[in-house]
């Protein structure tokens, strides 16, 4: 089983994903786009897992690569790959599948409880997400559910927060993969969007680590169920 993920800014890591890939028998590699790697061909692994990050998926004028990895993102899709977006790479998921991504009403940061919606109960991978869950939230744009996408998860502050395509694409706008030491680095190098918003917690709140169990095992069931 391989893994591939990419990566968009030096501190937004896998996080998580680096500690369950062993236990699953899982071989991780990666491409630090910001640095200028390359992808590799979709042939060379079962997933794809597309990181999250602080720019946004119309930023191509700042970020260069982003248009390569719409592309990229495409050909994994056209390939039958599997594919999770987290945060901004569920934006992209979306984007490259035609549905709109544009500011959300609300900027979300820090534990917000999900809910999973009536649709999601259809479906295998939705069958795992608990009624409702803690997340940990750090975005302020949104996407619209792509066509022939179902509708798994939604928010106080955010409608969209998961869908789920053809049973191997999956978006997450939400980050079940964080840890305590990649909540500290998001916080210490985008803290100055803390501005003390509705739906924007205090440092304080943010760097709690009560959930953050919780969210990596649930991380770890969708990994399993959607690599089936």
């Amino acid at each position: 089983m391989r893994i591939h993920y990419l990566q968009h800014v030096p501190f937004e890591g896998p996080a998580h994903l680096s500690s369950v890939v062993r236990p699953m028998g899982a071989e991780l590699t990666h491409s630090l786009l910001f640095a200028g790697q390359e992808p590799p061909e979709p042939a060379v692994f079962d997933l794809l897992v597309v990181l999250g990050g602080p720019m946004g998926v119309h930023d191509e004028k700042e970020h260069s690569w982003l248009a390569g990895e719409k592309q990229y993102i495409e050909l994994v899709l056209e390939s039958g790959k599997r594919i999770i977006g987290i945060c901004l790479g569920a934006q992209l998921v979306a984007s490259v599948l035609g549905a709109r991504v544009y500011k959300n009403r609300y900027k979300e940061i820090g534990w917000y409880p999900v809910t999973k919606t009536a649709e999601a109960r259809s479906s295998p991978l939705g069958s795992i997400l608990p009624g409702v869950f803690p997340a940990f939230h750090w975005h302020g744009d949104t996407f619209d559910i792509p066509s022939g996408a179902v509708h798994m998860a939604e928010s106080a502050a955010c409608a969209n927060q998961c869908f789920l395509y053809e049973d191997r694409a999956l978006g997450l706008q939400f980050h079940l993969e964080s840890t305590a030491d990649s909540i500290r680095l998001l916080h210490d190098n985008c803290g100055d969007e803390l501005d003390g918003g509705g739906y924007v917690q205090t440092s304080d709140e943010i760097l709690k680590t009560g959930h953050i169990a919780e969210s990596n095992l649930l991380f770890e069931r969708i990994l399993v169920e959607i690599l089936k």
